[in-house]
């Protein structure tokens, strides 16, 4: 009988509390195969990380595979802290907060560099995130009105220049170590749509260090999931699984801080708008198992559970998640047509 290609794993950004450990135990408890952690649960509490032994043996211990590392947050800050937003603040050291957009660019810049070093040295060549408001605010709106060029000012040019310098010492570095950075296609990012990605790739000469990862909740406004992903077929090397609801007559665009309050809610898996199912079986189409596994060796690929909820909690929703995806997704797959098996014996 045909074998899984998938595997039930979980991001750690959302249990950041738990520590490494305290991660690894409830993944492995909740009857996740692997798991993901975030950046932040490898460092050593004193400005470093931990060493690449010690997070090796961790998992190793609990027998969970190293389904790479969430590292959304830190390029979060490294390209938008130049627009010298606050939403920086919570993932700098405190003593940054009143620094110059430069200096937490910087040591963003710094951070990053050495993330992806601990991530060579461990074998993970597949990083998931964010690139931040590389394009400014008022891209970030997605409006479609007239303001976006006028009198000595062109926006989209400025912000093609500003990703492409930016982020260059980052890209280096990731192609140096045959790393994957798996951007996260978001509302705010550097990339809205598959069509925002397709520009970065462009603007910087086909870098073979630009990936996708696979996140069909972020898929809300006009662009399916379906549409953004078949888009990028060729680059989605990275993939979480997370679900959606959309409120039909609550603006989507909207300034409430609540997220129960939001049009559009996270939810567990189950029970949002997208079928999870056919979604899986995208990412089978799109060719996500074997590009991963290009990079990461053999074996299966992890469908990575993010835990968000607009009202569940997240402990709940990830043990939810982390059997749901075992349970339900992680199925056999066919090996040819159905129709094959029809007929008479030859």
């Amino acid at each position: 009988m045909a074998q899984p290609i998938f595997h039930s794993s979980i991001e750690g950004a959302q249990h950041g509390p738990k520590g490494l450990n305290g991660f690894l135990d409830f993944a492995k408890k909740a009857g996740a195969a692997g798991a993901q952690p975030s950046n932040f649960m490898l460092e050593d509490g004193q400005g470093g990380f931990k060493s690449a032994q010690e997070i090796k043996n961790a998992f190793e211990s609990r027998g969970l595979k190293f389904d790479g590392i969430s590292t959304h947050c830190a390029f979060w800050v490294h390209t938008t802290a130049w627009t010298q937003s606050p939403t920086v603040r919570p993932f700098i050291p405190g003593n940054l907060h009143n620094e110059s957009p430069e200096k937490v660019e910087q040591w963003a810049e710094d951070y990053i560099l050495r993330v992806l070093d601990l991530s060579a040295e461990m074998g993970v060549k597949i990083v998931t995130m964010f690139w931040g408001a590389a394009y400014g605010w008022e891209m970030a709106t997605g409006y479609p009105w007239g303001f976006f060029a006028g009198p000595g000012y062109d926006l989209l040019k400025e912000g093609d220049e500003r990703f492409v310098n930016k982020t260059a010492k980052l890209r280096q570095k990731a192609n140096e170590h045959g790393i994957v950075l798996c951007h996260e296609i978001h509302p705010g990012t550097a990339a809205m749509c598959a069509d925002d990605f397709l520009r970065l790739v462009e603007i910087c000469d086909n870098d073979p260090c630009l990936g996708v990862n696979v996140d069909p909740s972020h898929c809300w406004e006009g662009e399916s999931w379906e549409t953004r992903f078949l888009k990028v077929a060729k680059y989605c090397y990275g993939c979480h699984v997370k679900n959606h609801v959309v409120r039909p007559d609550f603006p989507l665009r909207s300034m409430a801080g609540d997220w129960k309050a939001r049009a559009m809610q996270f939810t567990d898996l189950p029970s949002g708008d997208i079928n999870m199912t056919r979604f899986t079986e995208l990412m089978i189409t799109v060719g996500y198992p074997q590009k991963y596994l290009s990079k990461m060796g053999s074996g299966t690929a992890p469908l990575v559970v993010e835990a968000e909820s607009a009202h569940r909690h997240p402990d709940a929703t990830s043990v939810n998640g982390i059997q749901f995806v075992r349970d339900e997704l992680c199925f056999p797959v066919a090996e040819g047509s159905f129709e094959d098996g029809m007929g008479a014996d030859k």
